[in-house]
């Protein structure tokens, strides 16, 4: 199964009890970004432009698993950067599924091979390869050749050792849909065990902007891709109403409360995409951030954005308030053809506010710089 019952069991039983205590605001899955570091330089990453001093920064072992104590989400994605730099992250992940928390360590699998020894197989703990398409589509999107032999080695050693592994893809613009479902049909064949795809946000700072799809590209080429297997036999790691939803079949508004992310900066609000301001606590991030400032409809900046990170959150809520509609949705396949859902308008959206410069600079200013070589230094090569 793309996701374990264990898992679903788990999630499913947090989600009723938020509901139950009628909780209007809860976090599904922890964001954890314990650096931007990265030993590649994709083109279509918004998480690599950063000065030295910033890149330099680490969330210690403490910090992280505080922030996972502290947001109590039952899913943690460790993002970043490449987490597998991070020299404590072996402790960081032990100690979070000690906590019987799943934990999905995001990787361009680089390090994989050289690091498996350091992490031991677990229900909990499930590395999530980065992996844009096949050979060609794969190594152009990250701007260096090899690495996807890389990953598929990796891949193949870490599902050798008894390791849960997942492969996470990001969809850009002008992609053919049958060479998707190709490299869908190619990493099943290698026995993953889930496969995690979204459409590329587009970063204010992403090197190429041209990567990026609006949002009716992206349900016409998610239609394009489900009609060549209607997702039959790909472990898609999502609710069956986030891929609807990919296909323009439900009209959401994003959950940006969902994924809350802790970053080196502190809490990143208001999600894992936009970085528009942070807050030391997660109980300041959940109470006090405007929410209504923020999302498809309010805002130009998310005007083409259906990440998971975003909507998958309000696929998941509206599946335990409506169990039937989703699984006639899981029974019958993914709609791709007739009308689309009505797409919210977007021309009360207010303008975009570019912030991110005057955030790094006062991040870098209020840096303690022998701390930062410290940390520099005690990083695994």
């Amino acid at each position: 199964m793309a996701i374990p019952v264990s898992q679903t069991v788990r999630v499913g039983a947090y989600v009723f009890k938020q509901q139950i205590k009628r909780v209007k605001r809860y976090p599904l899955v922890l964001m954890l970004e314990p650096l931007f570091r990265c030993n590649l330089a994709c083109a279509g990453c918004g998480k690599i432009d950063y000065p030295d001093p910033i890149l330099n920064r680490r969330v210690s072992l403490e910090d992280a698993l505080g922030a996972v104590d502290e947001c109590g989400a039952p899913v943690v994605s460790i993002a970043g950067g490449e987490p597998l730099i991070h020299n404590e992250m072996p402790e960081i992940v032990k100690g979070i599924v000690a906590r019987k928390k799943f934990v999905y360590l995001c990787t361009n699998a680089l390090l994989l091979e050289k690091k498996l020894d350091d992490y031991t197989p677990s229900d909990f703990l499930t590395f999530s390869i980065h992996l844009d398409g096949n050979r060609e589509i794969h190594d152009a999107a990250v701007c260096q050749d090899g690495v996807y032999d890389r990953a598929v080695a990796a891949i193949k050693a870490a599902r050798a050792r008894g390791f849960r592994v997942n492969v996470n893809s990001t969809i850009f613009d002008g992609v053919d849909p049958a060479e998707i479902a190709s490299f869908f049909d190619t990493v099943t064949d290698l026995g993953v065990d889930g496969i995690t795809v979204s459409p590329g946000y587009a970063y204010e700072r992403a090197a190429n902007q041209a990567h990026f799809l609006n949002r009716r590209k992206t349900k016409q080429l998610f239609r394009d891709v489900f009609a060549r297997r209607n997702g039959a036999k790909w472990p898609l790691s999502h609710s069956s109403l986030y891929l609807d939803f990919l296909a323009g079949n439900q009209q959401y508004r994003c959950t940006p409360w969902g994924n809350p992310t802790r970053t080196v900066f502190g809490w990143q609000r208001p999600c894992y995409l936009l970085g528009e301001g942070y807050v030391s606590t997660f109980k300041e991030l959940m109470e006090e951030t405007d929410w209504d400032l923020y999302g498809t409809g309010n805002y130009e900046k998310c005007s083409d954005c259906m990440a998971h990170c975003g909507y998958e959150a309000t696929a998941v809520t509206d599946t335990t308030q409506h169990p039937f509609k989703a699984l006639k949705v899981a029974l019958r396949g993914i709609r791709t053809t007739g009308d689309m859902a009505a797409e919210i308008p977007l021309d009360g959206a207010r303008a975009a506010d570019f912030v991110f410069d005057g955030i790094v600079e006062d991040k870098v200013n209020g840096l303690d710089k022998s701390k930062i070589r410290g940390a520099k230094q005690s990083d695994a090569a």
